[in-house]
């Protein structure tokens, strides 16, 4: 059963095999998340990055780190060009992230709230949607052995707190 963690903090600073960007399906990296990991990746993921776009909403693309302590990021397209973003989306999304993870046979992958900064989607929604499908797609078998929702504020945290408490008991 691959172990789940929140914790508050800089997803840019997390050491772990990979980082997740909530990215938009262009995949370049402008505000919030993004923004925060390029500026401490360096502007070669995002070229890197933009060689690998289009990609359809819902889909994950990986590229090297750069600077960052992990050796991956993982491009999840949780928005198009319009910035807009579902319950869907998130799902889909969130689902081809750890499937990209297990294709790359790591062991630790960090999350951030998807969709919730720059999308706008509600944070308890987030949390319900992103919790639940890493407790699916660990009980169907997987070489993931943690993941960790880094949350930026305490708002965001004590969301996925409840939810992660909410949905194992």
């Amino acid at each position: 059963m691959t172990k789940i963690d929140v914790r508050q903090g800089d997803i840019t600073r997390v050491e772990a095999d990979a980082v997740v960007n909530a990215a938009n399906n262009h995949l370049w990296m402008g505000g919030g998340v993004a923004g925060a990991l390029k500026r401490v990746g360096g502007p070669e993921m995002e070229a890197e990055a933009l060689k690998k776009g289009p990609i359809p909403i819902g889909e994950a693309a990986v590229t090297a780190a750069g600077r960052l302590p992990a050796r991956y990021v993982i491009h999840a397209a949780v928005m198009g060009q319009d910035l807009r973003t579902d319950a869907a989306k998130i799902r889909q999304a969130t689902k081809n992230s750890l499937l990209r993870a297990d294709e790359l046979g790591i062991k630790t992958v960090a999350f951030p709230a998807l969709g919730t900064g720059v999308g706008g989607f509600p944070l308890g929604e987030c949390a319900r949607i992103m919790i639940g499908e890493v407790l699916q797609h660990s009980a169907g078998g997987t070489g993931l052995e943690k993941v960790t929702f880094v949350l930026f504020d305490e708002p965001a945290f004590q969301a996925f707190r409840q939810e992660l408490d909410t949905q194992t008991g």
